[in-house]
């Protein structure tokens, strides 16, 4: 078997990664929502992401989150169980994937051999994953796989996602970054969300935000204009390759080949579900 380039495994996340996010910014999901109750966007992201793992309180979601204020978490969850229950949003967040896939793809990539071929790749990758230290990957891996292509595809998309963000999480409490501090170092490279964003959806205020950039400057991670300084880039970059170890085995059984493959078609389908409008044109930079 031939051995994986460097970052193999990390490129073909950074394909299926948004993939999957296609769905919490879709129209689709907060109809599908509205119909079971659901109407607030913030409830809506919450129950759907944390469905998978029943109907935990806010400090369950906080920790498998990292990034949210506690806070904003506990104005919705639990009530929003009582709206309607895991089983009822997993139904609907499923639905609003497929009705979010035909409308970014259309109908014949949904239908293709390499959609097909895309979703069998992802399935075989994700068999390697662990449960272990990683509850969302955990909780979404006792669902069942759905059986058309396309929403195989995002659920192993979902598996492998999660399963990488479990990791990354260990690799942010080892680097000594909180939850704030983590979103402004990210957002500091130009690769991260943009801080109107970050401040509109996790229930962080301005005020915690140059709070945390103070404490970056102070560790040496920012400069006074809120660039990363060298050792922040270091930081940055030994996060992501410790996140590449943690995240290594399902790219490692699935094989150079395969990880190739699955980034390519990846790749494609990502690229018409840009183009097809599915992101906010001002969803990442630093401003």
């Amino acid at each position: 078997m031939a051995t994986l380039t460097p970052r193999a495994g990390r490129r073909c996340h950074n394909a299926l990664n948004p993939f999957h996010a296609t769905v919490y910014f879709s129209p689709d999901l907060d109809k599908e929502f509205a119909g079971i109750g659901i109407d607030d966007p913030r409830a809506v992201y919450f129950a759907g992401r944390a469905a998978a793992m029943g109907a935990v309180g806010p400090g369950v979601i906080a920790a498998a989150f990292y990034n949210f204020n506690y806070e904003l978490l506990a104005r919705h969850v639990p009530a929003v169980w009582r709206v309607a229950s895991p089983e009822t949003v997993l139904d609907a967040r499923l639905r609003a994937a497929d009705a979010t896939l035909r409308r970014v793809l259309g109908e014949e990539v949904v239908a293709s051999d390499e959609m097909a071929e895309a979703a069998r790749l992802a399935l075989r990758a994700a068999e390697a994953c662990t449960r272990n230290a990683r509850p969302l990957y955990a909780a979404h891996a006792d669902l069942p796989v759905p059986e058309q292509p396309h929403l195989a595809y995002w659920h192993a998309a979902t598996l492998l996602r999660e399963h990488r963000g479990d990791g990354h999480l260990t690799a942010l409490l080892s680097a000594g970054l909180d939850p704030v501090e983590a979103l402004v170092s990210h957002t500091a490279t130009g690769k991260g969300m943009s801080p109107r964003w970050l401040l509109a959806t996790r229930g962080w205020q301005r005020t915690d935000w140059d709070a945390a950039a103070e404490r970056l400057r102070e560790r040496g991670l920012l400069d006074g204009a809120g660039e990363p300084t060298e050792a922040g880039t270091a930081l940055r970059a030994d996060l992501e390759e410790h996140t590449d170890r943690l995240d290594a085995a399902p790219y490692e059984h699935l094989g150079a080949d395969g990880v190739e493959r699955l980034t390519e078609l990846g790749r494609g389908f990502l690229i018409t579900a840009t183009g097809a409008g599915a992101f906010p044109a001002d969803l990442i930079g630093k401003g």
